[in-house]
Order: structure tokens, then C-alpha cells, then sequence
């Protein structure tokens, strides 16, 4: 089965990092038919020698460049539009697939017709795969994730491959900065599509002291009051739900970044 892998990429990124994520789909027991890599605004010299020496080595790449950064929701947009196949995975730009997720994705994508999103577990790591520091797991079924979904991100959005003409059909990503991913999930699960997460870890993670830090402050609690409003005026999540997430996340999110780094490994992700 033919199928794109999605992936955008910024100038913060660390060249090293988009080197190991790159590589590692060059791993893959299965590859892509093509990589379309969205260039969120103008990249630094490092990371285009990286990506030039990724297309020498997989020539079906595809560079979408975009003049200025946009935003991870509004570059994958534009990105999903390039992509040529009905079957898209995404992956970051600094994490790290594991060599047999594409053949095990696609398996459950084309033996079960009825599901529209694959997604798994994942191995959060810190500097190394070596040193994996919590697994991320989230539920299996449709039902069970339409309920974590209420409270929680259901899925990991690194892992998940999708029906591409399912996300046209719900209008793709929309521009809700740090939400992208599971705006996207709430709007397909209004819409009725099927998700399944298989109960295994099929990527790496990386976790930075910038991963924690980027989950707190004002402008984190601001854009994550606003994310569950939406939610809530969608009909997705009712008053009370909406009032629970608002008042534990503003917990969390006031700490300070070691002790949310600890409650994160220790309580958060089990």
C-alpha cells in the first residue's frame, strides 16, 4: 500500500535531532512511497544540508516551503495538500521511529476498512533511546478513547497514520496553537471516525527541559483555557468537564518546571 509520511520542520530544530528522525525512516522495514517535509519558514544552513543529504538519499522527497513560519497546524495544511497518497503518517522532526511501525500500522489500516486513525504508545526518552524515562500509553478502542478524550490528548500525534480523505473531509488542522493535534481528534470524533491505538510503543520520544517549560506560563494557561472553551462550544465536553480541565490544569501549569517535570513522570504519565 502506497503512503506519504508528513513531517514539518522549524528553525529551532536541532539538525542532529531532524538527522535521527530522518534516518530512522530510512529503517523502516516498510518505507514510504514518498516524505513530504512542510519547511515552516526559512531554515538555518545546517538544517537544509540535512535535508539535502536526506533527498540524495530517498529521492521521492518533497520540500513545501513556506516564506514564513505559520505554525505546526497551518504548515501541515499545506503539507496534507502535497501529499499524493490516501494513507498519511506523521512524524516530528525530532522524534524517532521505531523500525517496524509502518509495516504494523499499515497492517491494521488495511485489514480493518472501518478505521480511520492509527495511533500507539510511546517511549519518552531523554539525550538517548537508552534512556527511556516514562511510557505514554493511551487507550486501545474506540469508546475508551472518546472518554479519555474528554479529559486527556487520546493519542500520541507522532505516531498516528491516518485516511487522508478523512481529514479533508473534517477540514484538516486548524490553527490552535499547542492543540493542533487533538483539535483535530475532537472534531473527527464528532464526526464519527474510527480511531485505535495499538497497545505498544512504536516510537521515541525526546523530552527536553524546553518540552517542560513549553507546558507552563501564562501564555501555555491562556492558550489552554481557550482550547477547552472551544471544546466545550463544540458540545465536545460539557460545563462541569470543562471547569474540572480548566481548574487542574492551571495547577499544573503554575509550578515551577521541575516540579512539573516530576509530577509529569511520576503521576501524569503512566
Amino acid at each position: 500500500m502506497n503512503f506519504s509520511v508528513l513531517m514539518s520542520v522549524y528553525v529551532r530544530e536541532k539538525p542532529h535531532h531532524l538527522e535521527q528522525a530522518l534516518d530512522s525512516l530510512l529503517a523502516q522495514t516498510v518505507q514510504p512511497s514518498e516524505v513530504v517535509i512542510v519547511e515552516d519558514g526559512p531554515l538555518t544552513e545546517a538544517l537544509h544540508a540535512v535535508i539535502a543529504v536526506f533527498k540524495q538519499r530517498f529521492p521521492a522527497t518533497v520540500s513545501v516551503v513556506l516564506p514564513r513560519n505559520l505554525g505546526l497546524g497551518l504548515a501541515l495544511n499545506h503539507g496534507l495538500k502535497r501529499c499524493r497518497f490516501p494513507i498519511i503518517a506523521r512524524m516530528d522532526s525530532d522524534d524517532i521511529a521505531m523500525p517496524l511501525r509502518f509495516e504494523k500500522q499499515l497492517a491494521v489500516l488495511q485489514n480493518h476498512g472501518e478505521i480511520d486513525f492509527v495511533g500507539s504508545w510511546i517511549d519518552e526518552f531523554f539525550g538517548s533511546t537508552d534512556n527511556v524515562i516514562s511510557v505514554r500509553k493511551v487507550p486501545q478502542m474506540q469508546q475508551d478513547i472518546l472518554h479519555f478524550a474528554h479529559y486527556r490528548n487520546p493519542m500520541n500525534h507522532p505516531t498516528v497514520m491516518f485516511r487522508k480523505a478523512v481529514v479533508e473531509a473534517v477540514h484538516g488542522y486548524c490553527d490552535v496553537q499547542f492543540f493542533e493535534d487533538y483539535d483535530l481528534w475532537a472534531r473527527a470524533l464528532q464526526a464519527g471516525c474510527c480511531f485505535y491505538n495499538m497497545q505498544e510503543s512504536l516510537l521515541w520520544f525526546r523530552l527536553t527541559d524546553e518540552s517542560f517549560r513549553r507546558r507552563g506560563g501564562i501564555s501555555y494557561i491562556k492558550a489552554e483555557i481557550r482550547f477547552q472553551k472551544r471544546l466545550y462550544r463544540s458540545g465536545f465536553i460539557n460545563l462541569f468537564t470543562f471547569l474540572k480541565n480548566v481548574m487542574l490544569r492551571l495547577i499544573v501549569r503554575l509550578l515551577p518546571n521541575r516540579m512539573r517535570r516530576f509530577i509529569y513522570v511520576l503521576s501524569i504519565r503512566k
